[in-house]
C-alpha cells in the first residue's frame, strides 16, 4: 500500500530546527526586535559569504528582489528585458511592474536552461538586462550569455530562486552576474516560514541602490534619497533563515544523493527522459523535472496513488492569459513542447530511499497504463 509522499516535506525540515531556533524567536519577542537589527545583519552576512558575493540586501520576497535588482542595475520603463520562456510568472511579473518589457527567448532542449543562442538573437537597441533563471536547482550558462552580450553594456541580472548552493564552473549562483534576487519562499532550498528574498551583488553602487529601495529611498530615518519601496526582510525571517543556512550544505547533499537514487531507480525505463546536468555544473535539486509522455493522464495517475508530483510550469510565460501578447511570432518551441511533458517527482532532503522506490513503482506504472 503507497502511503502519502508529499512533494516537499516542510514539516521535516521545521523539526531539525526548532530547537535551534526556539531560543532566537523568544529572544527577538522579549526585545520586540521586529524589523531590521542584528539578525538581519546576521543573516546578509552569512548568507553573503556563503555565495562570495559583497553584498546581501534582505527584501520581503523573491519577487521584490528580482524588481529591485533589476531597477538597481538600471532598468527603465519602456526598455526591454529578456526572460527565458521556460520560468515561472514572477520573473515576468518583476520586470513588468517596472514598466519594463520582458522579451521571453526560447531555453535549450537537454536543460531547460535560457539558450544563449536564443539571447544573441532577441537583443536589440532597447534591451537593458537578461535575466538568466537558474531552473531546478542548476545554473543557467551565465558565461556564455554574457560572451553573447560581448560589445555591449547590457547587465546581467541572474533569477537564483531556485538555486541556493548551486555553482557553475566553482562560482556560486548569485554571484554570477552584476546582480542578482533570490526568494526564500518555504519550498526553496533555503526556505523561510513565510515569504522573503533578498538581492545579491558584488558592486557596491548597486548595492545601495538595492539598499535605498528596499527602505523607501532611505539610509537614514526621514531622510529619502530616491523613491522606494518598504520591501524588508522580516526579522523573524532571518533568524530562520539563519538557523537552516547552517544546515544548507548538508540539506543540498542529501537533495543530491536523493537525485542519484532517482537516476539508477529510473536508469532503464525508456518512456521517459531523466533531468542532466550541464558541463560546469553542481546541480542543489530544486526539483527533480522527468519529461513523459502523456504527462497530464500520468500526474493524475500519480497523485490518486497518493504521490505528490507536480509541474513546473504548465505554461510557458507566452502562454499565460498576463502575458500572452508577448509571443509576437517568436520561436519558443522547446519550451512549449517542454511544458506539456514536465513532471516533478517528490525530492526533499529527508525523502527516504523506501519514499522514493514508492514513487518510482507508482511512476512506471502509471507510464505503463498512458
Amino acid at each position: 500500500m503507497v502511503t502519502h509522499i508529499p512533494l516537499v516535506d516542510l514539516v521535516a525540515q521545521h523539526r531539525e530546527i526548532a530547537e535551534d531556533l526556539q531560543a532566537q524567536l523568544e529572544s527577538i519577542l522579549a526585545r520586540a526586535a521586529f524589523v531590521g537589527g542584528a539578525e538581519v545583519a546576521e543573516f546578509e552576512r552569512d548568507f553573503a559569504r556563503f555565495i562570495g558575493a559583497k553584498s546581501c540586501i534582505g527584501v520581503a520576497n523573491g519577487t521584490d528582489a528580482l524588481e529591485i535588482a533589476l531597477r538597481a542595475v538600471g532598468v527603465r520603463a519602456g526598455g526591454e528585458v529578456l526572460i527565458p520562456a521556460n520560468t515561472f510568472i514572477a520573473t515576468a511579473g518583476a520586470v513588468a511592474r517596472i514598466g519594463a518589457i520582458p522579451v521571453p527567448v526560447d531555453v535549450d532542449d537537454d536543460y531547460l536552461l535560457m539558450d544563449p543562442h536564443h539571447v544573441a538573437d532577441a537583443v536589440t537597441p532597447s534591451t537593458q538586462a537578461v535575466v538568466p533563471v537558474h531552473l531546478f536547482g542548476q545554473t543557467a550558462p551565465v558565461e556564455q550569455i554574457q560572451a553573447a552580450l560581448e560589445g555591449s553594456d547590457i547587465p546581467v541580472v541572474e533569477d537564483a530562486a531556485q538555486s541556493q548552493g548551486a555553482r557553475r564552473h566553482g562560482a556560486s549562483a548569485g554571484a554570477l552576474g552584476l546582480a542578482a534576487g533570490t526568494s526564500f519562499y518555504p519550498g526553496k532550498n533555503l526556505g523561510a516560514a513565510g515569504d522573503a528574498g533578498a538581492v545579491t551583488t558584488s558592486d557596491e553602487g548597486v548595492a545601495r541602490t538595492a539598499r535605498l529601495l528596499a527602505n523607501h529611498g532611505s539610509e537614514r530615518k526621514y531622510e529619502h534619497e530616491i523613491p522606494g519601496f518598504n520591501s524588508r526582510l522580516d526579522t523573524l525571517q532571518a533568524a530562520v533563515l539563519t538557523c537552516k543556512l547552517r544546515r544548507l550544505d548538508r540539506w543540498n547533499g542529501a537533495r543530491q544523493a536523493a537525485a542519484a537514487r532517482y537516476d539508477k531507480l529510473l536508469a532503464d525505463e525508456p518512456r521517459l527522459r531523466l533531468p542532466r546536468t550541464a558541463p560546469g555544473n553542481e546541480h542543489v535539486w530544486h526539483l527533480y523535472v522527468v519529461r513523459v509522455p502523456h504527462r497530464d493522464a500520468v500526474l493524475s495517475a500519480m497523485q490518486e496513488r497518493g504521490i505528490g508530483a507536480g509541474i513546473h510550469y504548465p505554461q510557458p510565460v507566452h502562454r499565460t492569459a498576463a502575458f500572452s501578447h508577448l509571443a509576437n511570432g517568436r520561436s519558443l518551441v522547446v519550451s512549449e513542447r517542454a511544458a506539456g511533458e514536465i513532471l516533478s517527482l517528490p525530492l526533499y532532503p529527508h525523502i527516504t530511499a523506501d519514499q522514493q522506490q514508492q514513487v518510482v513503482d507508482v511512476l512506471v506504472g502509471a507510464l505503463r497504463r498512458a
